[in-house]
């Protein structure tokens, strides 16, 4: 089982914030994984989940991937929102979202680790990383909806004012049953080796991948 974070040093990876797309092309290139194995998405800060059956490249209109499919890459973009992967090697299984405020607040992850439950998974046996974010000292918004964030996604909010997603989520997956969470402390809003749209909004895009590699 393998997995990694990217930080801007290895450029944008978006084809969607009008970068070049060759340029793109060339970023994704450098990632070190196959990239005819790799899924992306279409993400809009939905709920929605798609499932990867089949192995090769692939583009999903989801804010979550799930898949069982052995070397299958699932990839998420991220420039402030939480990347989340999860996996569970004993069944094989893993899964790759794009956690917004948004989605986060609306059950994201939660719709992520039922698909996982389907395809076989066990909450007791899963791993999460969540990686660069915007942090709580940083990701300051109204307290009405801080209020609101925190109501559905309980232990997201820092004082009146302030939102940590990193901190909701990892509260939420331990309630679901999954106890082996590591979270990343850096924070995307105040460290320039990362994409931040809070900071920049005209900005490009980091990724989180994950992979279950084939047996020889």
């Amino acid at each position: 089982m393998r997995h990694a974070f990217t930080c801007r040093l290895g450029g944008n990876l978006a084809d969607y914030v009008g970068d070049d797309p060759e340029a793109v092309a060339r970023n994704r290139a450098r990632l070190g994984v196959d990239p005819y194995r790799i899924a992306w998405m279409r993400q809009t800060h939905s709920t929605d989940i798609g499932r990867v059956d089949a192995p090769g490249p692939q583009v999903l209109d989801a804010d979550g991937l799930v898949t069982a499919v052995p070397g299958q890459v699932l990839a998420v973009l991220v420039a402030d929102c939480v990347p989340v992967l999860l996996a569970d090697a004993a069944s094989g299984v893993i899964a790759a979202v794009h956690a917004g405020r948004r989605g986060a607040q609306r059950g994201i992850v939660c719709n992520a680790v039922e698909t996982m439950l389907e395809l076989g998974a066990q909450a007791q046996t899963m791993r999460a990383w969540l990686g660069p974010a915007a942090g709580g000292a940083s990701y300051q918004v109204s307290e009405q909806l801080a209020a609101e964030v925190d109501a559905t996604l309980p232990g997201a909010r820092i004082g009146e004012r302030n939102l940590d997603l990193r901190a909701g989520i990892a509260r939420q997956l331990h309630t679901l049953g999954v106890s082996d969470v590591d979270v990343d402390k850096h924070d995307t809003i105040t460290s320039e080796r990362y994409f931040s749209y809070r900071r920049s909004h005209t900005t490009g895009r980091q990724a989180g991948l994950i992979w279950i590699e084939e047996q020889p």
